[in-house]
């Protein structure tokens, strides 16, 4: 098989894991211990992606990417659709070599490669070009004349003195922009803004998905964008790298390929944002360098996802919500996904039952390990495998287990 698949008895131990890890510093008496076990043999060093990990071309991109959001070339919308548009011939023009990179990188099947990260693209940038118009529009704030104001303030107080509870009240009022009284007889809009360079940490497992999906968002806002792809994900990262400045503005989007120094090195600098996909080790990581610069950072972590699995009434009930938990558990990178369930909770008398089944509908799913994703690199492959052997979890295994160390 591609992936160690194992169903253990009723509860037992997970018997596949998902690690996200992008970066890491700490102490330096800790640094090369919390890198082996974030990066395995696959991290990049500073010499293996040349020029773009240097501090000095590192440097050299993030101050044209400030000085062209500071010119305000990225703020106009036509300049917003412009980039939507051109993220959709990319990922037109070159779906083939997406799917060999996401192949290459992860071993991901063309239609698991669509379905999880190409058309769910195509869809985010199509829906954006959409919207965008409502999204940067001005909100005018209320036009309610201002005897109205006085009044619900009188409203609030009223509350107060029945005894009510007042926070209904407040939430009401909270629920329009209002003008203040003081500004009469003023008129006000909220109007949004860019924020302006925007750091953007992908991750290995959706390395495509991942990246451009918040690009999408940070280029719809108008913001000027670093985009850091993760290095286990080579494959990708170097699709994106030379294709991204030939679609989109060059001077405002840029990839910077690396390890775990040039992720050092990039939250060194002052970002308006940063938006990370991992792990939650990694992003305590990214949160304290962030601080240093009071840089708002947005976290998209991992986390653990059980599954609830009740006496339902009826086989095809039954079989249906089988073959559920078989897709959500094994169809996307074979199991290396955040979202991936990680145990089944169920009652002891109906645990044969659902053995029974879930053994019988996963030699029908996946008969064909080729169109299965593999383990991400043998590191990875190594510690499940060695979870696999652990005298406690081999001792629950009820099916499958078995290794295929060659093709991962």
């Amino acid at each position: 098989m591609g992936a160690p698949v194992a169903i253990n008895g009723p509860i037992g131990e997970r018997a596949i894991t998902c690690s996200h890890s992008q970066w890491s510093t700490g102490a330096a008496e800790q640094s090369e211990r919390v890198r082996a076990e974030s990066m395995g043999s696959m991290v990049a060093s500073v010499e293996e992606i040349g020029a773009a990990a240097a501090p000095q071309a590192v440097e050299r991109r993030l101050g044209e990417l400030r000085a062209t959001f500071e010119s305000g070339r990225t703020r106009p919308l036509s300049w917003r659709q412009s980039q939507l548009r051109g993220l959709l011939r990319l990922l037109a023009d070159k779906e083939e070599e997406a799917f060999r990179a996401l192949h290459d990188d992860l071993g991901k099947h063309r239609a698991e490669a669509y379905r999880d990260e190409v058309g769910v693209l195509t869809k985010s940038a199509n829906a954006a070009l959409r919207e965008i118009g409502k999204w940067a529009a001005p909100e005018k704030a209320s036009s309610t004349h201002y005897l109205v104001t006085l009044q619900r303030i009188l409203f609030v107080r009223l509350a107060h003195q029945l005894l009510l509870e007042p926070n209904s009240a407040v939430s009401w009022m909270g629920a329009q922009v209002w003008v203040p009284l003081v500004a009469f007889p003023a008129s006000a809009q909220v109007v949004p803004e860019p924020l302006g360079v925007v750091l953007i940490f992908s991750c290995w497992n959706f390395p495509l998905g991942l990246s451009l999906e918040p690009l999408i968002g940070a280029i719809a806002a108008g913001n000027a964008v670093a985009l850091k792809p993760s290095e286990l994900a080579p494959a990708t990262a170097r699709f994106l790298e030379e294709n991204i400045g030939e679609y989109l503005d060059a001077t405002a989007v840029k990839v910077i390929q690396g390890g775990p120094a040039v992720g050092e090195q990039l939250m060194e600098h002052r970002w308006d944002k940063v938006l990370f996909t991992g792990c939650p080790r990694v992003a305590r990581v990214v949160m304290a360098a962030a601080v240093k610069h009071l840089t708002p950072v947005a976290l998209e972590l991992g986390g653990k996802c059980p599954c609830i699995f009740d006496a339902v009434a009826g086989r095809r009930n039954l079989q249906t919500s089988v073959n559920r938990v078989i897709f959500a558990k094994w169809s996307s990178c074979a199991g290396q996904a955040c979202i991936a369930i990680d145990y089944v909770l169920v009652e002891e008398r109906f645990a044969p039952t659902l053995i029974k089944l879930l053994k019988s509908t996963l030699k029908r799913f996946i008969a064909d390990s080729d169109q299965m994703a593999r383990i991400v690199n043998g590191r990875h492959f190594q510690r499940l495998s060695n979870l696999l052997k652990d005298p406690a979890v081999a001792a629950s295994i009820l099916h499958g287990g078995g290794l295929d160390a060659k093709n991962l």
